[in-house]
């Protein structure tokens, strides 16, 4: 079966290569837009929200309890979406995806895709992918809106691939919503300060933060894979139903691979 055409007997006028369901924080107002222009024609983007509020975030117990938040509400964001039967699941919040390492990952992968029926794309397997289609990256930075907490989960997944973690940046937004006013020349700023000869790339974490982008011009300036995860998240759910379209201006990931 060629995985561009959708399984039901009649397509969707739309969505007639694909129809992927997305599941992103009510608070998340970057992941949308940046999904949006990389869609090909023929796929179509379906979010579901996951309803939490806009807490404030001061340290790693307030980090924590937003987090709790997300987790406590995902479950039915994910019902949700896969009444209008999506080909494909796309986990657009990624703290969650990294916590406890790899095998933490693993698990709530096997959990979601076990819950929806469908195929499940989450942003930490995604980076590992991006990372691993461009070949020959043992070291990396990591730029991130987190607190300390989820910073150190982070380290442990890539270490867990095998990965070295040089630097990381965790940017310590206050409230979930506010990580998308984190601007562009902060965010240039970022890379600048966690780029150095001892890293082959620089990877970054947290879907609200709108890095599409930037990711790309920094990567033809420095010449080196800057990995956004919003970028890696999309490239993979396209990629892995077998969609192999390249997307130009977006950096060399979705052009090249």
């Amino acid at each position: 079966m060629n995985p561009e055409k959708r399984v039901d007997p009649v397509s969707d006028s739309l969505g007639f290569r694909q129809l992927f369901g997305v599941v992103a924080p009510s608070t998340n107002t970057s992941v949308q837009p940046e999904y949006e222009a990389m869609a090909p024609p023929g796929v179509t983007n379906h979010f579901s929200r996951i309803i939490i509020p806009d807490t404030k975030v001061a340290d790693d117990k307030s980090f924590m309890e937003m987090l709790d938040n997300i987790r406590d509400a995902m479950q039915d964001a994910i019902d949700a979406i896969m009444t209008c039967s999506p080909d494909h699941l796309i986990i657009a919040m990624s703290a969650e995806s990294f916590w406890d390492g790899k095998g933490g990952g693993e698990k709530m992968k096997q959990d979601i895709e076990s819950r929806a029926g469908v195929g499940v794309t989450m942003g930490s397997e995604a980076c590992m992918a991006a990372i691993k289609a461009y070949g020959g990256i043992k070291r990396i930075a990591v730029i991130t809106p987190y607190m300390p907490v989820a910073d150190r989960n982070v380290v442990k997944f890539f270490q867990d691939h095998g990965i070295e973690v040089r630097r990381i940046k965790g940017l310590r937004c206050s409230s979930p919503r506010l990580i998308a006013h984190v601007s562009k020349e902060e965010l240039r700023d970022a890379v600048i300060e966690v780029d150095g000869d001892d890293v082959d790339a620089i990877v970054q974490a947290g879907t609200n933060l709108a890095m599409m982008e930037v990711a790309a011009t920094a990567e033809f300036w420095l010449g080196k894979p800057v990995i956004a995860i919003n970028t890696a998240t999309y490239w993979h759910a396209l990629r892995a139903v077998g969609i192999r379209d390249s997307i130009y201006g977006l950096g060399r990931l979705l052009t090249e691979h």
